[in-house]
């Protein structure tokens, strides 16, 4: 409500997420716009300038001090002062010493969010801070997918310890350079002089692949267990791979265990019974082992990781008593 004639005034302080696009605010943000005596801004590049001089809201371009604020707001009139990234602590934090000295008659103080980041927002400074430096950074300029191959690996690695150790502030952190992986190499994919796409080409295809192997959800099919689940899940990626073998699309690069259970698997889900090779060796124990772990529902690999840190452990101890 305006406040009463020959009164102290409002100051609004408006805050917007560079992360929207211009001109989105809020209605709440538009009216007092609109009613406001006096709209200020600090920032002459602010990006929402333009939208609000379109929109027929008149800005000055002007940083007053928190006693000029109080000045311009007396005689009960409203003033609307758009913030810049940082929110305008200078201004605030003068407005609160001059409210502390008790030495003047404050105008009323309010926030007003005008617009606000939506989930996973942040992606997109993400995006940005990525395009900054492969285009300034000697070494990230020169990166290939091949060349950073080794790293995707190693981060995977790495998260997957976070995992089991259950460190929560590692896992965070290994997610994020995970995740930075996906950026750098969609960055790097926009290069391509014949078939360039965009991390924005690779979040669709995700997207529309989650949609698609998710007809329970997204579709009129139900699914009342897991494995009611994981078999719309076969089923829908059997029809998009449309595979001549159950055994294309794994990678044989992969650990040696999760290889064998891999194949393993793929060949129990379709029902084939295909005997072990009977090889003698080491090679072919370890097969039958990480079959018969796939068969039982164990990861071969965690497992072999599991007892390894306690194999870890007791080196240690032996260590430290001897």
């Amino acid at each position: 409500m305006p406040a009463p004639e020959g009164g102290p005034g409002r100051v609004v302080l408006l805050t917007t997420s560079h992360r929207v696009a211009p001109g989105l605010l809020s209605w709440p943000a538009w009216r007092l716009l609109h009613a406001a005596d006096r709209v200020l801004c600090a920032d002459g590049a602010h990006p929402q300038l333009p939208y609000l001089r379109e929109a027929g809201v008149p800005v000055d371009e002007a940083s007053p001090t928190a006693e000029e604020l109080v000045d311009v707001c007396a005689g009960g009139r409203t003033v609307a002062v758009v913030a810049t990234g940082e929110g305008e602590p200078a201004l605030t934090d003068g407005l609160a010493r001059l409210a502390g000295s008790g030495r003047v008659r404050m105008p009323e103080l309010e926030l007003l969010p005008a617009s606000y980041d939506l989930p996973g927002a942040r992606l997109l400074d993400l995006v940005q801070v990525m395009d900054r430096i492969r285009a300034e950074c000697p070494w990230s300029s020169r990166q290939t997918h091949k060349g950073l191959a080794k790293y995707g690996i190693e981060e995977a690695y790495e998260l997957v310890e976070a995992i089991e150790e259950g460190d929560r502030a590692e896992l965070k952190e290994e997610l994020g350079d995970v995740l930075l992986q996906v950026v750098f190499h969609a960055r790097i994919a926009e290069e391509h002089p014949e078939e360039p796409f965009s991390v924005d080409d690779v979040a669709a295809g995700i997207v529309a692949k989650l949609i698609h192997r998710h007809p329970h959800v997204f579709g009129e099919e139900t699914a009342l267990t897991p494995e009611d689940v994981k078999a719309h899940w076969l089923r829908t990626k059997a029809e998009e791979k449309r595979r001549s073998s159950v055994t294309e699309g794994v990678p044989l690069g992969q650990p040696g265990l999760a290889l064998a259970a891999k194949l393993a698997s793929r060949a129990r889900v379709a029902g084939l019974d295909v005997p072990l090779p009977a090889g003698e060796g080491v090679g072919y124990e370890l097969l039958a082992l990480a079959a018969r772990a796939e068969a039982a529902g164990v990861d071969p690999e965690a497992a072999l990781r599991a007892a390894a840190r306690v194999y870890r452990d007791a080196i240690r101890a032996t260590e430290a008593g001897g």
